[in-house]
């Protein structure tokens, strides 16, 4: 009995895993019909779109749109490589030297709030200001960060 009962178990998960698999069939066809519809709604099929942005496609062979869309993606990538051409990189030890100076200012600030005399004995309240000042021109090399 229990044989038996293992075999239809087996049977019908098995018919189960074929009308799943014919479901996921019929599914991937009507995916192709609809991006087949799609094509022909626009009047363009994706492989044109995909080999004018790969600019593999022969100019003269393509209508009017075409040729506009690939010669503005060409203008959009020349402007692009001449803006990051006319960009100037800061040197390597900007970005250390501001992080540096905030976490000194922080240091400073946080040294006189615990011992209220060091790092600089005798000026007092004028640490938190040197503090202040330190932190300051970290921040503003902040904004001079490119």
């Amino acid at each position: 009995m229990a044989e038996q009962e293992l075999h239809e178990t087996e049977a019908k998960a098995q018919k189960d895993w074929e009308a799943d698999v014919a479901d996921e069939a019929k599914g991937e066809n009507a995916d192709a019909e609809d991006n087949a519809a799609n094509d022909e709604e626009y009047g363009v099929s994706m492989d044109k779109v995909e080999a004018i942005l790969n600019a593999t496609a022969d100019k003269a062979a393509l209508n009017p749109q075409m040729q506009r869309m690939m010669q503005r993606q060409a203008e959009n990538t020349k402007r692009v490589e001449e803006s990051i051409k006319g960009t100037k990189a800061n040197p390597g030890w900007f970005v250390p030297l501001f992080c540096a100076l905030m976490i000194i200012g922080l240091i400073w600030a946080v040294t006189y709030y615990l011992t209220t005399d060091y790092p600089i004995p005798g000026i007092g309240a004028w640490n938190l200001a040197i503090a202040f000042a330190i932190l300051m021109v970290g921040f503003l090399m902040t904004m001079w960060w490119r």
